[in-house]
């Protein structure tokens, strides 16, 4: 694919629509997924819809729909006045890191804008879950987090007074796994996460600087040092730049090299 404000000429021969009852606008779709995963590099330019249309005969809102499609998927991303790119790999979770650990493993930089943060009663839910009598306070932090310096997340945290009693005197814009192991000797071992989607609201696109209803992954992360909970945390992941890797397994099939091994992308 030619970089934007080359002539448009004719597609060639792997890229060419068939005539057939699959859609062009689906046709279209699986030619530029080729060219993203395999050809173009991240944040390059994609050709405008005039002349996607015109190289390959369809009309622009067959492009459009296309170029929708990959957008959502997180393939290309828009920018308003300069137009439609490649998008940067999406950042994959494993379990109980910190998000500092996290991107590091990806070769990025981690950082914080500590938002608020204040002693209240929090919610019966996450109460229950730190093991709080009822009325009993706890730390609620929030925090927008960066990677490279561009937001990827805000995070709203509760975490137990009980075993990190004066955690708001700290400096919280670092790693909060690092403060607790460092300063408290609290290693937090256990975590369960629950995932979800979610749209952006108002204030949270302005944060994560998306537009309003942007696809969002949504994480709670509840983790213990031993039989200890510590914390409750919910996290807004941008869905552009952020995916979910599972691997299934049939329950009771045999494991071994012959045995079949399944994974799944939450995009």
């Amino acid at each position: 694919m030619r970089e934007r404000g080359d002539s448009a000429g004719p597609p060639d021969q792997r890229h060419r629509l068939a005539a057939g009852p699959t859609p062009k606008h689906v046709q279209l779709g699986a030619i530029l997924r080729d060219l993203v995963e395999h050809e173009l590099p991240p944040d390059s330019a994609v050709p405008s819809e005039r002349e996607l249309a015109q190289r390959f005969g369809v009309s622009r809102l067959t492009v459009r729909e296309a170029i929708g499609r990959l957008v959502a998927a997180g393939l290309l991303t828009r920018v308003r006045g300069r137009g439609t790119f490649t998008a940067r790999p999406r950042l994959d979770t494993p379990p109980l890191l910190s998000f500092t650990q996290e991107l590091r493993r990806h070769g990025m930089t981690a950082s914080s804008t500590l938002l608020t943060c204040s002693e209240e009663v929090p919610t019966t839910n996450t109460s229950v879950t730190l093991g709080l009598e009822p009325g009993e306070p706890a730390y609620r932090v929030c925090r927008l987090r960066l990677a490279d310096g561009a937001p990827l997340a805000l995070e709203h945290g509760w975490f137990s007074p009980r075993l990190v009693p004066g955690l708001l005197d700290h400096d919280l814009t670092g790693s909060l796994y690092s403060l607790l192991a460092q300063t408290y000797g609290v290693l937090l071992d256990r975590g369960q996460q629950t995932v979800w989607a979610a749209e952006a609201d108002a204030s949270t696109a302005r944060l994560l600087k998306v537009r309003t209803s942007s696809p969002l992954l949504v994480f709670r992360r509840v983790s213990a040092a031993g039989e200890h909970p510590v914390e409750d945390t919910t996290s807004w992941y941008r869905g552009d730049k952020y995916q979910l890797t599972m691997s299934a397994d049939q329950p009771g099939a045999p494991r071994g090299p012959h045995s079949a091994q399944g994974g799944a992308h939450e995009r």
